[in-house]
């Protein structure tokens, strides 16, 4: 029962993450992959020649 009442009391918090902050963090998101979106790529890439490589060998 009192998880029941412990569902409901964080349930009707106003402590939790509003909207704000989450259009915050993606504009914060959105902006670093714009800025190493070069050296972003390149790791992929790297990342996906290394597995293909490695694949081919089992």
């Amino acid at each position: 029962m009192w998880r029941i009442r412990y569902l409901i009391s964080t349930l009707r918090d106003d402590e939790g993450i509003g909207v704000v902050e989450i259009i915050l963090i993606l504009v914060v998101l959105i902006g670093l992959v714009i800025i190493f979106k070069s050296q972003l790529t390149s790791l992929v890439q790297t990342i996906f020649e290394k597995i293909t490589s490695e694949s081919a060998g089992i």
